[in-house]
């Protein structure tokens, strides 16, 4: 099954994410199919940046995002 979900790059104790189309069987920092957004907690107001149309394409195509993304999509469409 292929999930949108958070990859972790940033340093320890300095989190940052990158929103990516991964399957789910991969590790959560490993192989991903497309990176399409970031998210970064520890700025002031939680910076979130997304391509909102390769979400809509991959949802239609059958990706589901993971709890914390669909939270973050959210945010970004209100």
């Amino acid at each position: 099954m292929v999930k949108i979900r958070l990859r972790r790059v940033g340093a320890k104790k300095a989190p940052y994410y990158r929103i990516v189309v991964a399957d789910s069987r991969t590790a959560r920092d490993g192989r991903f199919i497309e990176e399409i957004g970031t998210y970064d907690p520890a700025a002031g107001e939680n910076k979130i940046k997304v391509d909102m149309e390769r979400v809509k394409y991959w949802v239609s195509n059958g990706a589901q995002p993971t709890d914390t993304v669909r939270g973050l999509l959210k945010k970004v469409e209100a």
